[in-house]
Order: structure tokens, then C-alpha cells, then sequence
């Protein structure tokens, strides 16, 4: 299977952003890359699609922190729910993705997990956005700052559970949302990161010095900064404010301007730099479907006028698209695109070790393409080189 795309606009690469190239795309990865000026002639007869000068193109976005899409959720645990998520995120530019499980009885974790790893090893087809993993969101947090996530079923940190979990998940639980100051935390974040799992500090009412411990233990990130922590003090910074300091912590950030205000994603911006930054939706299922009350871990959320509440008013996840992260964060922090573009591609994969071949548009890698137009609406996402979303189309 071939393609070739003709860029006669903007193409945000890996290292620059260049008018006017090609890109040759051959077995779902990019062969390739050129200007149009110096296009061989074996590939002139190749199957092309123009790519107008008003369009940009860059790479497929990740989001490492989605809970679900299309009237589909992670914990419906079934391959049918993975394959509505996978189909409907390349519409927003989305071509890989962490289905992320929320707090919930140990069986319905269990059977979230099992379906997962079954879907990565026999339904991760082109064409469709590509699972890269499990972020496990919880049990282990503080009933504290528990957020959205139900009460009941919050316990202390278990590295023996998990070790049941990724074992069930054969392995592909890449994120775990874990509160360090809980009994067994600091133990349980050094156990993560000598396996290679990212421990992600969440839902946490942790000092300064927890947070401290937590870094030299390993942790690595932070789950929706400012969301479900303990806030910024002047006499006590706090998860939020501690997440600023350390470097050694990306924090993921949810631009929608309801769960952070813009104010806010400037000041993050400022204090953490663009690498240390990865923008997420924690989309529910209601994204992409019309207001009215949804189920998440098994509570009513209520959705309308672009928000996701629980009865009590608490944030419920968002229903928030990825192009629409970027647009808001480019109006927020007056930011060029190539920057915002890093925050959801190259960003998330060098967190997730998979830039060898995601994040970027580069000879070698995945074709996992997204053009946008003037106003960052999606006009067409490749997942591996296939056609995976076209505006206007149905594919």
C-alpha cells in the first residue's frame, strides 16, 4: 500500500517546519520526505493526495489520558467499546492512545484490563487509532482528592495487586495514577519505575516534601495538573506547585479552559517549558455525542454546555477534542502551533518511549498523520498510512 502526500503548505516536521514537500508513505510507515521540487519521477504515477497551501500538516496526536468516546468506555470492558474509541478519535487528529480505567471493583478492572491486552495484540489494525498501552487511574489514590473517581472502591497502594493487574494486562499498563503519601505509596512508585511503568502522581494531597520523595522514588508525572491535588500556598506549595518545580515531573494538562483556565496554561507553559508539558482530554464517553446523562465507573454525569458534572457539581472528566486542546492553548499562551503540536505528539511519545516511532513526521516512523486547517479543524487523520478520518466523508 502506497501514498503520497503533496504538501503545498505547512508540514510541521521533526526539527523544522517546511512549505512545499512531499511525503511518501509505503506499508503504513513515512519512506520518504522531500521537496515537491525534487520529486522523482518513479513516484509521480503513485496514488497522491494534494494537500492545499492553507492546510498544515503534522503528526498524529497521542493522548496518553482518555477515558472514552462515542458512547464507549474503557471500563465497558469489551473490544467493542476499544474499536468505537479507536474509529472516533482520528476525527480530532488522535492516532494512538492509553484507554484509561477509572476506580472501580476489582472484576471490572480485571475484565478492563484482559480486553485491553486482547485488543493490542489482535485488533490494532491501520486505519484506526493504535492502543499503545492501559493508564491505570486509580484505586490507589486519597479518598481526599478523589475527584470523580467513587469513593468505595479506593484503597492503599498494593504493589501485589498490581503485579495481578499487569499480569492480566500481559504486560501493557504503561501509566499508573498513584497518591505517593498513602500507606505503601513511596514503596509502590519506586516498584513501578524499576519495571518501567510511569508512576503518575494524582489525585494526591501530598506536601512538598512527599511530592520530593515521590521524584527520587521515581515518579515521572502528573495526572491533570491542578485537577483532583492539593493546590498551590504560598506556605506550602502543594502537588500543584511542587509539579512546577520539579523538572523531573511532565504534567498533563487539561486545555479546555474549564478544568484550567487560560491564565493558568500560560503560567504552566512559563514555569515548565514546552517539553515539559502533554496535553490530554480525559474525555468520557459523551465526547462527540449530543448533551444528556452519561454513566462513568458507575455514576450519573450530566453533560451540557461543553462541561461533564456529577450530581454534586464535581468536574467529570471533560468532553474535550484534541484539535480543540491545541486551539485553546494557542489562544491562551499566544503559542505557534509547532509548539502546541510538540505538547500532544512528540511530547507523549518521548514519555511513553515510543519516539522511535511516533510523535514526529520523519523517515522510518509510523505514518500517523493529521491535517488541520487555518482553524485547527481536523481535514484528515492517517493512522499507519491508512485513512483513518476524512472530513465530509465517511471512510
Amino acid at each position: 500500500m502506497s501514498l503520497l502526500l503533496m504538501v503545498h503548505g505547512n508540514a510541521i516536521l521533526e526539527t523544522s517546519v517546511e512549505k512545499s514537500i512531499y511525503i511518501f508513505i509505503k506499508q503504513g510507515k513515512i519512506l520518504e520526505l522531500g521537496s515537491i521540487s525534487n520529486l522523482p519521477t518513479y513516484l509521480k504515477h503513485v496514488k497522491r493526495i494534494e494537500i492545499p497551501e492553507e492546510h498544515t500538516v503534522v503528526p498524529g496526536f497521542i493522548d496518553v489520558h482518555i477515558h472514552g468516546a462515542a458512547g464507549a468506555d474503557t471500563m465497558d470492558g469489551s473490544t467493542e467499546a476499544l474499536t468505537t474509541m479507536a474509529n472516533a478519535l482520528p476525527s480530532e487528529g488522535t492516532t494512538s492512545f492509553l484507554p484509561t480505567t477509572i476506580t472501580q471493583k476489582h472484576e471490572n478492572i480485571d475484565q478492563a484490563l484482559r480486553i485491553a491486552a486482547e485488543y493490542q495484540i489482535h485488533h490494532n489494525d491501520s486505519g484506526k487509532a493504535e492502543v499503545l498501552g492501559v493508564h491505570l487511574e486509580g484505586p490507589f489514590i486519597n479518598p481526599k482528592r478523589k475527584g470523580a473517581q467513587p469513593l468505595e472502591h479506593i484503597i492503599d497502594p498494593s504493589i501485589e495487586l498490581f503485579k495481578q493487574w499487569q499480569e492480566l494486562s500481559d504486560g501493557t499498563i504503561r501509566v499508573v495514577t498513584v497518591a505517593p503519601e498513602m500507606p505503601n505509596g513511596m514503596e509502590f512508585v519506586h516498584y513501578l519505575n524499576n519495571t518501567g511503568v510511569i508512576a503518575s502522581i494524582g489525585h494526591s494531597d501530598s506536601i512538598y516534601e512527599e511530592i520530593e520523595l515521590a521524584v527520587n522514588a521515581g515518579a515521572k508525572q502528573v495526572t491533570h495538573l491542578f485537577n483532583g491535588m492539593r493546590g498551590i500556598h504560598h506556605r506550602e506549595p502543594g502537588v500543584a506547585g511542587s509539579s512546577l518545580l520539579f523538572k523531573e515531573l511532565m504534567v498533563e494538562l487539561i486545555a479546555d479552559g474549564i478544568h484550567v483556565r487560560p491564565e493558568m496554561m500560560k503560567l504552566v507553559i512559563n514555569a515548565k517549558g514546552t517539553d515539559g508539558i502533554i496535553l490530554i482530554t480525559d474525555a468520557m464517553r459523551a465526547k462527540g455525542l449530543k448533551n444528556g446523562i452519561y454513566d462513568l465507573g458507575g455514576q450519573d454525569v450530566s453533560v451540557a454546555d461543553g462541561q461533564a458534572l456529577l450530581a454534586d457539581g464535581t468536574l467529570a472528566g471533560s468532553i474535550l477534542k484534541m484539535n480543540d486542546s491545541l486551539k485553546n492553548i494557542i489562544s491562551a499562551a499566544q503559542i505557534p502551533l509547532a509548539i502546541a503540536v510538540k505538547m500532544a505528539s512528540a511530547n507523549p511519545a518521548k514519555q511513553l518511549n515510543v519516539y522511535d516511532r511516533k510523535g514526529s513526521i520523519t523517515i522510518g516512523k509510523d505514518a500517523d498523520i493529521t491535517i488541520l486547517s487555518e482553524e485547527y479543524e481536523v481535514i484528515l487523520t492517517l493512522c499507519r498510512g491508512k485513512i483513518a478520518f476524512k472530513r465530509g466523508e465517511q471512510v
